[in-house]
């Protein structure tokens, strides 16, 4: 009995070659299952003929603003562009009319990018989910929608990732805060939605916020309520600590005067009794009397702490294992929006039921591109600083060669006065 010794075969470059091949064949194999596996409900990239894609709201008639499609100031492909709001001060509600779609009994992926490159101050950034009966012309902040996500910022108050989902027609935001991104830079914002009624949010392929919808959202009666006949005890003591009843008031405190007479106070010499009458000593605060004496406090040896009802099943609860299905009839997908500073660029939209699918797009058709931005605005901003740098420097050498000129004139002047002076 014995193990065979291995056999060490040469590897030739054409093996190793073949090897790679396969390889690469292997994984070629996998991405096509995860592309052919996966439902794609809505994609744009806003290439061209995107306006035939497209509606424009009359909603807000005047007051609408005018989109374009831009790569912006910076970008990681010039030739890469999505739709930008242009005008500030402006509604802005557009949408587009898909086929007729549901997340019943599946996942639910909901991806797309932003870039507030405006610095925005006060504006939307979300996308909406709708059903097919919306009409278009009149989209607006009256519409009817399903799902509601995407960052929102105004101010020092609002800077939240807003999840809304409309369940038995009624809006409910999620309770967890998100904060979104806030920088002039693109990102990836993820909604997965899953029928064992879970959810994930991602910002640039991270979790940042994951649950239950059950607990999250207020879809749902509470399982648990306070028990409303249930009452505190009398001999419920609440009280952590309790008057030392050995403390005894010292004998006179009560006698101790509030104030007392100034003794380092003197009579004005000027002081004229017959015409400022008797003079009498001001009164000053008694530093030996402590107010009310009150008996020092210690623990209280008999605290149960604060009474609180015991919970108890709500009579009122009904539970829905397909909480999670808020798409149905689906077919519109919008951005209705309000931006105090315009400039924000959408991009990169995708609805779909695999996660995995959505997670391989955004790596290969936006993640690179996103570093090739980051690129270029840092080198802008390196040049915007340098041009600064150097206009601050002329303008200090010619605010100087002034002060320079000044003090000779005044030389010249000092000159002229000393040889009028000998003269």
């Amino acid at each position: 009995r014995y193990l065979p010794r291995p056999v060490n075969f040469p590897i030739t470059k054409t093996a190793m070659g073949k090897l790679a091949i396969a390889a690469l064949g292997i994984v070629a194999v996998l991405a096509l299952f995860v592309t052919a596996n996966a439902e794609v409900f809505f994609e744009e990239n806003f290439e061209d003929g995107w306006e035939d894609r497209w509606v424009n709201s009359e909603f807000k008639s005047s007051d609408e603003g005018k989109w374009e499609t831009s790569a912006g100031k910076f970008y990681g492909d010039e030739k890469n562009k999505g739709l930008r709001t242009t005008t500030d001060y402006r509604w802005y509600d557009i949408s587009a009319k898909t086929a007729s779609f549901s997340n019943k009994g599946k996942t639910l992926v909901l991806q797309y990018t932003v870039k507030h490159e405006q610095d925005l101050d006060c504006g939307g950034g979300y996308i909406k989910i709708a059903p097919s009966s919306v009409n278009q012309k009149k989209w607006g902040g009256d519409s009817d929608y399903q799902i509601m996500f995407g960052p929102d910022i105004c101010g020092y108050s609002t800077k939240k990732v807003h999840v809304i989902f409309t369940y038995k027609g009624k809006n409910h935001l999620i309770k967890p805060e998100i904060k979104p991104e806030t920088d002039t830079k693109t990102h990836i914002y993820t909604l997965i939605l899953k029928p064992d009624n879970t959810y994930e949010v991602q910002i640039d392929l991270k979790k940042v916020q994951s649950g239950s919808l059950l607990e999250d959202w207020d879809m749902l009666q509470p399982k648990k309520i306070k028990d409303p006949k249930a009452f505190k005890p009398e001999d419920w003591d609440e009280r952590e600590e309790i008057d030392d009843p050995e403390d005894k008031k010292p004998d006179g405190y009560d006698d101790i005067p509030k104030q007392i007479v100034d003794p380092d106070a003197k009579k004005p010499e000027d002081w004229d009794e017959e015409s400022d009458g008797e003079w009498e000593a001001p009164m000053i605060d008694n530093p030996a009397f402590k107010g009310e004496w009150k008996p020092k406090k210690i623990r209280n040896t008999a605290y149960k702490g604060k009474w609180v009802a015991p919970d108890i099943d709500n009579p009122d609860f009904v539970d829905d294992p397909e909480l999670y299905n808020v798409v149905n009839d689906a077919g519109v997908v919008g951005f209705e929006l309000w931006q105090v500073k315009a400039g924000t660029i959408f991009d990169n939209i995708l609805i779909c039921d695999d996660p995995a699918y959505a997670k391989e797009t955004a790596e290969k058709n936006i993640v690179p591109l996103q570093k090739k931005e980051s690129d270029m605005k840092n080198q802008q901003d390196e040049e915007k600083r340098k041009k600064e740098d150097e206009e601050r420097k002329a303008k200090e050498s010619k605010e100087s060669a002034k002060d320079d000129d000044d003090d000779d004139d005044d030389e010249d002047d000092e000159e002229d006065k000393k040889t009028k002076k000998e003269l």
